[in-house]
């Protein structure tokens, strides 16, 4: 079983441990194709003791603006393809996007279709090449059945101190599966698809999603989330995308999982900032 940020579909019995979502909806137009989370969905609750996020956020939880995307850091070419680490695109800052227009909803769209076809349930806009604040979203299994939920220019203000681990994939991680800790519940500030501006309250799988797609957002892995020993038991798995990386551009990894694990004093290397 898999789960978050292009994350892969879920076992049936890992469904059973979380909520599923709607398929109708009375909450106004957050969700792409007229679809949102109900107000009385169990996936949106407002949960109390959120921890809130200071002004100096914490690594992934960050709060500062970001520069304006340029009509040119949008543009996209089909059929999109999945960026895979280490390609130093997963690492840029990704700009805050301005422009809610009918490009954008086609970016969207093509998200969904590369998602889709990825047998993932979550992509964000730097997996597909783009370097912009846009994510995409539905922990359902089948295309259409759910909600297809779109946030734009995300921002995380709360976050529960519970938290749990679960095995997460990640398209741009073909193949690898690994444990996370998150917390079960987060607060969120964005825009939807026309630019309004929303906040809402994620738990269970929603959150975890958000959780990892939000993170490549600030050009955070999943396996910068991982403690030591989790990342060991993959620490192959990632040198031998290093190494497929090197094969098919000729030039040197712009990182290495080695040199990472020797730095376990960094921010955001192989711990959990979410304490």
């Amino acid at each position: 079983m898999a789960c978050a940020a292009s994350l892969h579909p879920l076992s049936s019995s890992s469904r059973a441990l979380f909520p599923t979502l709607c398929r109708r909806s009375t909450f106004p137009a957050i969700f792409h194709r007229l679809r949102g989370f109900s107000s009385t969905s169990p996936l949106v609750s407002t949960v109390n003791r959120l921890i809130p996020v200071p002004t100096q956020a914490r690594t992934g939880f960050s709060v500062k603006e970001d520069d304006v995307a340029s009509a040119a850091d949008v543009e996209f070419q089909t059929p999109l393809r999945i960026v895979e680490y280490p390609d130093p695109i997963l690492r840029a800052k990704n700009k805050r996007i301005d422009s809610f227009d009918d490009h954008l909803k086609n970016l969207v769209d093509e998200m969904f279709d590369v998602m889709y076809k990825s047998d993932g349930i979550g992509l964000s806009a730097p997996q597909v090449g783009i370097n912009a604040q846009l994510m995409v979203f539905t922990p359902v299994v089948e295309c259409g059945e759910g909600e297809e939920i779109v946030l734009v220019n995300p921002r995380v203000t709360r976050y529960s101190q519970k938290k749990r681990p679960f095995n997460e994939g990640c398209l741009s991680f073909p193949g690898i599966y690994a444990d996370v800790v998150r917390p079960e519940t987060v607060k969120i500030d964005a825009q939807d698809i026309k630019g309004a501006r929303f906040t809402v309250s994620l738990s269970g799988l929603p959150a975890r999603v958000f959780q990892h797609e939000f993170d490549h957002l600030q050009g955070v892995l999943f396996f910068d989330r991982m403690s030591d020993g989790v990342l060991e038991t993959i620490c192959a798995q990632l040198q031998a995308l290093e190494k497929k990386y090197e094969d098919r551009t000729g030039l040197p990894s712009p990182e290495r999982v080695e040199t990472r694990r020797r730095m376990k004093d960094a921010t955001g290397f192989g711990k959990s900032q979410l304490v």
